[in-house]
């Protein structure tokens, strides 16, 4: 190799003087060392890389199979079946009624002269609410009172005829059979005097319906006639009605008849009456299933003292119910599938069993569980559909868990 040559690559040629020979060659060296030096260092970087490299991906497959671990583990919430402590409070509707509501009819037929109360009056037992004109009852009166004058002229002229024919017999002037025959003619005459006599009272009592009076205390909610009507006694005047106490008549499904007794305390309330709760009392139940609409009728008095309640209003009738012996578990508890209604049980080793149940009254919330579990048992919450008989889960720690 030349010397230019030597001096393109950046070498010095090894000098053959003996003085500079020396010192070429350790130059030589130093650069030596120094290129495997640099080699080495890249080397062990390079190896650093590679086993950071490899650590990363032995770290990541440990995480990525501890994830998978732990995703294939199915976790589930339970909670247990519980006794109730209070009776539950069912609340059902209802309409106010006045405690005596009657249709005020006229016993007698003719002409309304005047009436006397409106709507809304609030009137006392025996006030006068109505007036009619009775013509026809006042002609048949006066007629009755004829009759009656008549039979009582005949009464008299029959007793007198009598008198003298026991006389005339005394002295066996007449025969017994005459003096009978006056004797029934007698009879006869106070039969009729006592039939006039009814005619004419029936006639007085007609008159007397004239005046049409409130038979008892409470409010005109109606009014169905004017002055100058045709009156008969198919036809309602008036509607009364006592709204101090009030009726409010509900109907109970059947599943609840049992757990309500005459004397329970109730409270009604009114959408339009907010805030306001009025308390009432059960008074009386009909005893028995209507078969049509499978509910039990109950009545319910209600004090009105201020007559702030309406009758007619629609209202809610809450009763509160006894405590029932049956258990109650939570509705999102439930599984429907093809077998029934069921729910699913989980034992000490997280094993899954499910258990057809029998459900009772449905209070929203809450069921109550007829058959088929036991207070001990852990119900699991939420139960996916994809949960089957034998399956393995795991409990989650918390308030619903283990």
């Amino acid at each position: 190799m030349t010397e230019q040559r030597h001096s393109a690559l950046g070498l010095h040629p090894i000098a053959f003087d003996a003085d500079e020979a020396p010192v070429e060659l350790l130059k030589r060296r130093q650069i030596v060392r120094r290129t495997q030096f640099t080699a080495l260092i890249l080397l062990l970087l390079l190896s650093a890389g590679a086993a950071r490299t490899v650590l990363s991906r032995i770290a990541n497959a440990q995480a990525l199979g501890a994830s998978s671990t732990e995703q294939a583990r199915q976790y589930v919430k339970t909670t247990q079946a519980r006794r109730a402590a209070a009776g539950q409070t069912l609340a059902l509707p209802g309409t106010l009624q006045g405690f005596v509501q009657s249709p005020i009819a006229a016993r007698a037929s003719g002409y309304l002269k005047r009436w006397t109360r409106d709507i809304g009056s609030k009137v006392e037992k025996g006030e006068l609410l109505a007036e009619i004109e009775t013509p026809e009852i006042d002609q048949q009166l006066s007629q009755a009172l004829a009759a009656r004058d008549q039979a009582a002229a005949s009464l008299q002229l029959a007793s007198s005829t009598l008198a003298r024919w026991e006389d005339l017999r005394k002295k066996d002037v007449v025969s017994q059979q005459d003096l009978d025959e006056r004797r029934s003619a007698v009879a006869q005459s106070k039969a009729f005097l006592a039939a006039a006599e009814a005619n004419v009272q029936r006639l007085r009592q007609l008159e007397d319906f004239k005046r049409v009076l409130a038979p008892f205390a409470g409010v005109i909610t109606r009014r169905n006639v004017d002055v100058g009507d045709l009156i008969d006694s198919t036809r309602a005047l008036f509607m009364l009605s006592q709204t101090d106490p009030l009726r409010v008549y509900v109907n109970v499904p059947q599943a609840y008849a049992q757990l309500v007794k005459p004397g329970q305390p109730v409270l009604v309330t009114q959408t339009e009456l907010r805030g306001r709760r009025f308390p009432g009392q059960l008074v009386r139940t009909a005893a028995a299933i209507d078969s049509a609409t499978r509910t039990m009728q109950l009545e319910v008095a209600l004090p009105n003292h201020d007559g702030v309640l309406l009758p007619g209003s629609y209202v809610k009738v809450e009763l509160s119910l006894a405590a029932s012996q049956s258990l109650l578990a939570p509705t999102n508890t439930l599984l429907f599938r093809a077998a029934g209604t069921m729910v699913a049980v989980v034992d000490a080793n997280g094993r899954v069993t499910l258990r057809r149940v029998t459900v009772g009254r449905n209070y929203g919330v809450d069921f109550e569980v007829l058959d088929g579990i036991a207070e001990t048992d852990r119900l699991v919450l939420n139960p996916p559909d994809w949960l089957a008989d034998g399956q393995t889960v795991v409990l989650s720690p918390g308030k619903d868990g283990l």
